[in-house]
């Protein structure tokens, strides 16, 4: 199951680069920006609970979604390009184990514990 689902994220990867490749931008910005995401990060600084919160805003794929409409929509090509981003990195995070954040702790994912082989794997 697990393979399964790092498929699949996997094939996300490559609707954001299609989306990406669907833009104006040269190809460079993909992976200058495709870590900008981790900035989302820094909310741990203050507590585990507003880390988690800002993480997981930022990493929610319908966030991504939503940025892709509004900026078809609306013609603007930074949402665009917002949106490839987001949909890859989350779905790279995904792919390698890192999933959305509990409020406890930054290594207690939906996916499990970071750091810790499942039982599944």
């Amino acid at each position: 199951m697990r393979n399964l689902v790092r498929l699949e994220e996997l094939a996300l990867v490559g609707l954001s680069v299609f989306w990406f490749s669907q833009s104006a931008f040269a190809w460079w910005w993909y992976p200058l920006l495709l870590l900008a995401p981790d900035l989302s990060m820094l909310g741990y600084l203050a507590n585990p609970a507003l880390g988690a919160t800002t993480y997981n805003l930022v990493h929610h794929k319908a966030l991504a979604v939503g940025a892709y409409l509004a900026g078809v929509f609306y013609g603007q090509p930074v949402l665009l390009l917002a949106a490839a981003i987001l949909l890859g990195h989350s779905s790279l995070d995904r792919a390698v184990g890192y999933g959305l954040k509990h409020a406890d702790s930054f290594q207690h994912t939906h996916l499990g514990w970071i750091g810790q082989r499942s039982v599944e794997a």
